[in-house]
């Protein structure tokens, strides 16, 4: 029961980061109301939120690449891996279909299309994805960001990343984030460097944490 628990809030989690996420780039799309600024404020808020709602459940992950990454510091199962990447999937797939169906006249729908060439998107979403899981190692406990200040830092984390990056690449550092919109729009290229590069960037993470921070390995 427990399992199913944790996936239950890995896919209302996911779903809601990647719903109110896209939404927001979307109304700003077909109405320039929210402005660049308010998707980012949103992106920031939603993961915020979710990581205190489901934190508890199932470590508020919403993202494969920390999912691998918490495997890789030998903080979460490598047995439970799988599920929770296919759960999360799922969920982004469902938000982007949800965001499809209420607002049909998006072409885009919260698509994560660069503006820089590919090879630099690629290299900046690596770095993205590398400072957001250096944060999430060092606020974490074991897998599950707990704590009165974990949420408001992964948040503020993503909200800050999302400020300066998004007219670049959209700073999505997380690979089902990009695949709903992507599939349920059909916007698949450059889809290669964010399937990637959050991957990447996360794993160095892991690796440079384990070296400079080697007492908190294994918590």
């Amino acid at each position: 029961m427990q399992k199913f628990t944790a996936l239950y809030a890995e896919f209302i989690g996911t779903f809601a980061m990647v719903f109110c996420g896209t939404a927001a780039m979307t109304v700003n799309e077909t109405t320039g109301a929210v402005a660049h600024e308010g998707v980012a404020i949103t992106w920031g808020l939603i993961v915020m939120v979710m990581i205190y709602a489901f934190s508890e459940q199932s470590g508020a992950h919403f993202n494969p690449a920390v999912t691998v990454s918490f495997a890789l510091a030998k903080r979460f199962e490598w047995k439970k891996v799988p599920s929770y990447i296919i759960t999360q999937a799922l969920g982004a797939i469902a938000a982007s279909i949800a965001v499809k169906a209420l607002l049909p006249e998006s072409e885009l729908i919260g698509a994560t299309i660069p503006s820089i060439p590919h090879v630099s998107a690629f290299w900046l979403e690596l770095l993205l994805s590398f400072f957001l899981m250096l944060v999430i190692l060092h606020i974490s406990t074991g897998s599950k960001e707990i704590g009165p200040v974990a949420g408001v830092a992964v948040g503020s984390v993503i909200l800050l990343e999302a400020m300066f990056a998004g007219p670049l690449t959209n700073a999505s550092m997380n690979p089902v984030r990009s695949l709903g919109p992507a599939l349920i729009g059909n916007h698949w290229e450059p889809m290669w460097l964010y399937l990637t590069a959050p991957f990447v960037g996360m794993a160095l993470a892991v690796a440079v944490f384990k070296v400079f921070v080697p007492s908190q390995n294994g918590h």
